[in-house]
């Protein structure tokens, strides 16, 4: 472990289904990719790890809320040139994608981002996003996407590309391999066709719910009830036995500008009601420092999710980690780094260049 890893989801205007009404940019600028890069800015410069990016196959459906999103990969894609260290970490789905296209894709970001893009794995399939695709049921396993798509980067060897100009070759076919993957609902031969990622392999994130049968790198977990503490203590260990970095996701909503939290919230949830699925943290920068605290002594991160991002991300960079720098270790990312090298794990291996 390299310290305590910070994390933040940018999707939308924030956690609250009525952020927007609080945002300080019309609603037609989430459908820009300025904005988006403006956030993954902001949250870099406050000392973010990493970013996550939402997705669904169907778009938000609050009511009276927002009702459309650009694709998650695409608006990482976005920050990706105009960030320098941050990790861009994009929601893909696993059940009615295609893993291929998926694999590439994310590939592809790994290269726009120089080395700093993830994965995390979308396992939906509710009715609507089934109909979405025409079809029935659940027709693939979100491990078998997670398989592919880790075959499919390992398919080209570091050095496949030659670019050897006297024999016109622009790639040594004898480092490129078919995966040859054979799964219950579907085949693939590959190999990919973008080249092996800057990272080797893109750090995977997912539900702790795929944990055990997916091959995560780091797994998302909620806590619910009193003992906030305590409870993530014993899913972060259940979790690190897998061999799992453990991050813990927590709703917040804190003082600004004179307001206290509880009144913020209360003035959005009077137009929609902030159900949530997350614990939830409303109250002053301190002592939420203080909490963040508590849970980097039994976690091994946080994936904070905002209430509003206009107004709490600016309060989270200046009332927040500033304090919580003073007291704990924190991990950080650095320009030139990896993602891979943020989180602390090693570099990955060619299952194919080893086998070799």
């Amino acid at each position: 472990m390299t310290g305590f890893i910070l994390g933040i989801e940018l999707d939308g205007d924030g956690a609250h289904p009525a952020a927007w009404r609080a945002a300080t940019h019309a609603p037609s600028a989430l459908l820009t990719g300025r904005l988006h890069a403006e956030r993954a800015q902001a949250a870099e410069r406050a000392g973010f790890v990493f970013a996550t990016f939402a997705d669904a196959a169907v778009p938000p459906a609050e009511p009276g809320g927002i009702r459309a999103r650009l694709d998650a990969i695409q608006r990482a894609a976005f920050a990706a040139p105009l960030t320098g260290s941050i990790g861009l970490v994009a929601e893909a789905g696993t059940v009615y994608t295609e893993p291929f296209h998926v694999a590439t894709q994310l590939a592809s970001l790994d290269y726009a981002a120089r080395g700093r893009a993830g994965w995390v794995v979308g396992a939906d399939d509710d009715a609507g996003t089934a109909s979405l695709y025409g079809r029935v049921g659940q027709p693939a396993r979100p491990a078998d996407a997670v398989e592919v798509a880790r075959r499919l980067w390992d398919s080209w060897e570091t050095d496949a590309v030659i670019r050897d100009v006297p024999t016109g070759r622009y790639l040594d076919r004898d480092r490129v391999h078919h995966i040859r993957f054979e799964g219950d609902d579907y085949s693939v031969v590959g190999p990919s066709i973008v080249p092996r990622p800057p990272q080797g392999a893109l750090p995977v994130f997912g539900p702790a719910a795929l944990a055990g049968d997916a091959e995560l790198d780091v797994a998302f977990f909620d806590v619910a009830g009193d003992d906030l503490v305590a409870r993530a203590a014993d899913e972060a260990s259940r979790l690190r036995g897998l061999g799992l970095l453990a991050v813990v996701d927590l709703e917040v909503a804190l003082d600004a500008a004179g307001v206290p939290a509880a009144d913020r919230v209360a003035a959005l949830d009077a137009h929609t009601p902030w159900a949530g699925s997350h614990a939830r943290y409303a109250g002053a920068g301190e002592p939420f420092a203080a909490l963040l605290a508590e849970l980097a002594a039994v976690t091994d991160g946080v994936r904070l999710h905002p209430a509003v991002l206009d107004v709490d991300l600016p309060e989270l960079a200046f009332a927040v980690l500033p304090l919580l720098r003073e007291t704990t270790a924190l991990a950080a990312s650095r320009p030139g780094g990896t993602l891979r090298d943020a989180l602390g794990l090693p570099a990955a291996v060619n299952r194919y260049q080893e086998s070799a």
